[in-house]
């Protein structure tokens, strides 16, 4: 079987090389190049390629904003991003608008070969240093939430429980409805695992929500 392939990125050189490299495989072919997210889409939809090599940052629309429209176009093609694009944020975005694979531009060649034949036979790829950075995001994050398990509206209303503004004035200050006010109340009071005013204060100070002599009586 012989995978066919799109190439999708706005400089002409990288779409060059990428051809030169990929045809030089006995079981892959270059059907057409794309240099935008619109192109891209066209193309798609007139070669219905097996597989999308797909730049994020392009001039206009980016890959991922034209994801969901390739796929589309040509819902049996594996979009395979490959990008200078390397934060954890980016990746989980580009699986989340259903891309089969994440490659980064400093791959090594036999990499890229390899990314392609996996997307192609319906399987996930993603870059092992990828791998990594993803999973120690993660545990941050974990770690983050496990010190601090409010949201960011909570801790707002955390600071002014503990400044002693009443449900109805944190309502107004927020611009919620005080069922609302009185539903995080609940919740910070849950999640904290507290039941008086002196420990809201207590754990907003320590926190660093606000200062010694901003508190109240």
């Amino acid at each position: 079987m012989v995978i066919r392939v799109l190439i999708v990125d706005d400089h002409a050189i990288v779409r060059a090389g990428l051809r030169l490299l990929l045809e030089a495989e006995d079981d892959v072919s270059v059907e057409d190049e794309a240099g935008s997210a619109e192109e891209a889409v066209r193309k798609a939809r007139l070669h219905k390629p097996d597989v999308v090599l797909l730049d994020i940052a392009m001039p206009g629309r980016s890959g991922l904003d034209a994801a969901p429209e390739i796929r589309q176009a040509a819902p049996q093609a594996k979009l395979l991003v490959l990008s200078m694009q390397d934060g954890p944020s980016y990746v989980r975005e580009a699986f989340a608008c259903g891309v089969s694979g994440y490659l980064l531009k400093d791959a090594a060649d036999e990499e890229l070969i390899a990314a392609v034949r996996e997307v192609a036979a319906g399987r996930r790829y993603l870059y092992p240093t990828l791998g990594a950075r993803i999973a120690t995001a993660v545990a941050e994050a974990e770690t983050r939430a496990a010190a601090d398990p409010l949201s960011e509206r909570e801790r707002e209303v955390l600071r002014l429980l503990a400044l002693g503004h009443t449900n109805q004035e944190i309502a107004r200050m927020l611009y919620i409805s005080v069922r609302t006010a009185e539903t995080h109340r609940a919740h910070i009071m849950l999640k904290l695992r507290i039941s008086t005013r002196a420990e809201l204060v207590r754990y907003a100070l320590a926190q660093g929500l606000l200062a010694q002599d901003e508190t109240t009586a």
